[in-house]
């Protein structure tokens, strides 16, 4: 009995993890700043890729938007944003799986220049 609800468990994992990646991966923008760049590198280096702020319809990320995140691996990464006031930070060790929503915070911000 036991091996059948073990056994019947991995078709409902298997559509679980099939459904999150048809979803699309989201960075929620809980800052202060209108995000005009939005740069991820895996933790540790400055590998960046392109910038998907792109991805959003009018090329920047307002507060409290959420932003479809392209291209990328479930992971580790650093971020580095810049607003349109022209402040750059960054934000390491972001956890981001594909297909789930994960966010950075004004307090999350680091190395912040003009």
């Amino acid at each position: 009995m036991h091996r059948l609800a073990f056994l019947a468990a991995f078709p409902i994992l298997g559509m679980t993890l099939a459904f999150a990646q048809d979803r699309p991966t989201r960075l929620w923008n809980l800052t202060h700043g209108r995000l005009a760049e939005v740069y991820l590198a895996a933790a540790g280096t400055t590998d960046w890729g392109p910038n998907q702020a792109k991805n959003d319809k009018d090329g920047v990320v307002d507060p409290d938007e959420r932003l479809r995140i392209t291209g990328i691996k479930s992971g580790s990464y650093d971020l580095k944003v810049t607003d349109l006031d022209g402040r750059t930070c960054m934000v390491k060790g972001v956890k981001v799986e594909v297909g789930q929503i994960f966010s950075i915070d004004e307090k999350d911000l680091t190395g912040c220049n003009k």
